[in-house]
């Protein structure tokens, strides 16, 4: 896959949202939207907030029908990678583009990590977030399965070379158990790994995950005053998005950051803005429909096709290419979740809940987790096709042919531990939760909150 930043790797920045706010204009924007005070509406009889936010447990199995496309995605980009496919044409373009399965990941990590915050900032009575519940669950999803690949490649790789490994070295192994891999400079000469060259974006979730109590504190404390401000909450997000452009100008513009920061999480936090945004305006009760976003979503995806954000081939960029890109992606992955959050029950939200893309979407963090490695045997071993040559699709119908099993029996067994513990945290059904991943990642479980909603945990 192709990156935006000054070296080669995947980049799904951020989006190009620019804060135009003013104290009047946050203050009118609170005055229409905020309606009484927390202190108000806890000290009415009723003991009710305004407005309820909607209800969300409907959308569940589409938003994990959505972590099966945005899997399919990144698996079909490596194929058309691996095979040649990524040529400078529209078509190659086009292939390069379905990385755009990552920042959907990212928009779904924060709309669903972001909600419970959002819930208690709207409703005191609605459970506080809890910091080690918050890490236990977030290490209970993630590491079991990751660590167990990370060993498993590095064991394979040490009798299966199919080409230079930079990655393969105790250092190494090291650095990727603990997600510290992109932390350096030239990535791609002294630590990628061809079996686990996806887990920069893993390394990018996990940072989020760290980080986001912290900015739920700035946010809605520090900022908002412990009080329901969806204007002023809205305006500071945008502020937040507007971090990735900013952050690719600097990296960009001058030589004062490692080659490799284009994959730190500063430069991804338009998708993950982008998603807590939703999840506020989900609050406010805000309303759209498929028939409004898709078509700008397909808009989008095409335009980010063209040269405007730059080719596939590893050379350098304008500045404006990545950020073009960066804007784009982020458009595309809110454009697809927008529906699916703020009401929208049509045709869209009916496909991505269908039994098999929910299925799918179950083990698509496993999927993410296994398919490069799978890839590349099966491109050497079974398929013995020499490096960019093939066929796209072949290579990625067999690698889904090995990566689906295996990715089930690698969840059946990593959380089968979590599943018999019983907590609330954890449920012996998972379904969607934070997506993290370069295509799947976290789906941790859902949990009952007082209101009867399902959240992620």
């Amino acid at each position: 896959m192709l990156g935006t930043g000054r070296i080669s790797v995947p980049a799904h920045d951020g989006t190009d949202y620019t804060l135009r706010s003013s104290i009047q204009i946050v203050a009118t924007l609170d005055a229409v939207l905020a309606g009484p005070s927390r202190s108000a509406r806890t000290s009415n009889p009723a003991g009710a907030p305004r407005r309820a936010p909607q209800r969300l447990s409907a959308h569940l199995d589409a938003l994990t029908g959505l972590r099966a496309v945005a899997a399919l995605l990144v698996v079909a980009t490596h194929a058309a990678f691996a095979t040649g496919g990524l040529t400078d044409t529209f078509l190659g373009n086009v292939y390069a583009r379905l990385e755009v399965g990552v920042p959907i990941f990212f928009a779904l990590s924060g709309f669903l990590l972001f909600r419970p915050w959002v819930r208690h900032a709207l409703d005191e009575r609605a459970e506080q977030p809890r910091l080690r519940r918050y890490t236990r669950s977030r290490v209970r999803r993630i590491l079991p399965a990751y660590v167990v690949t990370v060993l498993a490649v590095f064991a394979v790789y040490t009798v299966f070379t199919p080409g230079p490994n930079p990655g393969q070295s105790w250092s190494g192994l090291l650095r990727y158990l603990t997600l510290t891999q992109i932390y350096t400079d030239d990535f791609l000469i002294t630590l990628l790994h061809p079996g686990l060259s996806q887990m920069w974006s893993l390394a990018v979730e996990v940072s989020f995950y760290a980080v986001l109590p912290a900015l739920a504190y700035l946010l809605l404390t520090v900022l908002c005053g412990g009080r329901w401000r969806p204007g002023l909450l809205l305006a500071g997000l945008g502020a937040l998005a507007a971090v990735g452009p900013l952050w690719l100008i600097a990296h960009y513009g001058g030589d004062w950051l490692p080659n490799s920061a284009g994959m730190w999480l500063p430069a991804h936090l338009a998708p993950f803005a982008g998603g807590m945004m939703l999840a506020v305006l989900h609050a406010m009760g805000v309303r759209v429909r498929a028939a409004t976003t898709l078509p700008l979503a397909v808009l989008a995806f095409l335009l980010v096709s063209t040269p405007i954000a730059g080719g596939t081939a590893l050379t350098e960029q304008q500045l404006s290419q990545p950020l073009a890109k960066a804007v784009l992606y982020a458009a595309v992955a809110l454009l697809l979740l927008a529906p699916l959050v703020l009401g929208d029950r049509g045709w869209f939200t009916r496909v991505l809940s269908s039994r098999p893309l929910v299925w799918l979407g179950e083990i698509s963090y496993e999927i993410f987790l296994v398919h490069v490695a799978v890839m590349a045997i099966a491109m050497h071993l079974v398929l013995d096709w020499p490096l960019f040559t093939g066929s796209m699709l072949g290579l990625m119908l067999t690698t889904l042919a090995l990566s689906v099993p295996l990715s089930w029996l690698l969840r059946r067994l990593t959380q089968a531990r979590a599943r018999s513990a019983g907590t609330s945290s954890v449920s012996a059904r998972p379904r969607c939760d934070a997506a993290s991943f370069s295509a799947g990642l976290s789906s941790a479980a859902d949990r009952e909150d007082p209101s009867g909603m399902k959240i992620g945990s």
